[in-house]
């Protein structure tokens, strides 16, 4: 398994990759955001390791490039301590996971194995007919139960078409499911998926609600299954009424 590792820090840099390649892993390192964009375009990588300040292009903008060109390689994003509005904008963004500087490496290379372990690197069919075999961790919503959610392999099938989720987009969309028809804030949203504790902005939420009904709605400007609850937060439902 090849993981990308771009940080500008040579230092830095250089020892996780000393460390990765102990673990078994080959590495490719970049220091800038530019080239890291390039690599991840043009090969084949398990894992990214991002971090948020960059020659170039910074974090934030190669992850949104990658995610906008259907690339969904995991990415863990490094930032910096006490930026918590960095770690919001990188999951935003389309960010897998998040590690805090300065960081146990025993923790990061926990975190790298966790998202190699949580994709199964199944690409999209590319007709219906190809559709894969419904593995155990498999949620089937809708009136004709003919959407369902494939949380080993991240991908959301409705009805002939599937949509490729990024992980977080995933998490959320579990939370969601396992809380069926029970209202839920968007503070309890962000703690329990995001680990975040602090007074944090709550719009996120808000954006990646957005993106999963137009994911799975059929008409996302009326949802029937990712419901607002006003004053609360939103509601899933399985089968609408």
């Amino acid at each position: 398994m090849q993981v990308l590792v771009v940080e500008d820090d040579r230092n830095l840099r250089r020892f996780l990759s000393k460390a990765l390649r102990e673990e078994g892993y080959g590495t490719v390192e970049v220091e800038s955001g530019d080239r890291a964009l390039d690599r991840a375009l043009d090969a084949s990588y398990s894992c990214i390791i991002l971090d948020v300040m960059l020659p170039g292009r910074d974090g934030f903008h190669v992850v949104t490039e990658l995610r906008s060109r259907r690339v969904f390689t995991p990415v863990l994003m490094l930032t910096a301590k006490d930026e918590l509005e960095s770690r919001v904008r990188g999951l935003e963004a389309g960010a897998d996971d998040y590690l805090t500087k300065p960081f146990d490496l025993a923790i990061l290379i926990a975190r790298i194995r966790g998202l190699l372990r949580r994709r199964n690197w199944l690409q999209p069919a590319a007709t219906p007919s190809a559709a894969p075999r419904k593995p155990a961790d498999v949620f089937t919503f809708g009136a004709a139960g003919d959407k369902w959610v494939n949380f080993d392999s991240l991908e959301l099938w409705v009805r002939s078409q599937v949509f490729r989720l990024t992980l977080m987009e995933a998490n959320l969309l579990r939370f969601m499911i396992e809380h069926e028809g029970t209202p839920v804030s968007r503070k309890n949203m962000l703690q329990k998926v995001w680990s975040l504790q602090e007074d944090t902005d709550t719009r996120p939420i808000d954006n990646f609600i957005v993106r999963l009904r137009r994911y799975l709605e059929d008409d996302p400007k009326v949802p029937k299954h990712l419901i607002t609850v006003r004053g609360v937060g939103y509601q899933f439902v399985a089968v609408p009424a």
